[in-house]
């Protein structure tokens, strides 16, 4: 499988945008062909050890079944459509795309 985590930190970071943008996830991204697990959220304001990395304001997750499935996802319309809604607000956008198992 393919884990996709993507992390986004916002220029406007008022709770109405963070929303917004964890909306917009649910909407174009949930329902891709070959999508093991599907999660979107927001930074765990609580988690303050010395090792969490706080540098975002949505958190994305995905697992596809493999790379064949997760290549479609990243072309597909709906995900074309997700980053020309939301690109703008961008300030950073860091992915980790890793093989896991279970």
């Amino acid at each position: 499988m393919l884990a996709h985590d993507v992390f986004f930190s916002l220029n406007d970071t008022s709770p109405e945008a963070v929303d917004r943008l964890v909306r917009s996830c649910h909407s174009y991204l949930k329902d891709h062909p070959g999508l093991v697990f599907y999660a979107a959220g927001v930074l765990a304001k609580d988690c303050t050890r010395d090792v969490n990395d706080r540098n975002f304001d949505v958190a994305l997750q995905m697992v596809f079944t493999d790379k064949e499935a997760h290549d479609t996802y990243q072309v597909s319309e709906s995900h074309q459509q997700f980053i020309a809604e939301n690109k703008s607000n961008w300030k950073q956008v860091r992915i980790f795309d890793a093989y896991v198992d279970h």
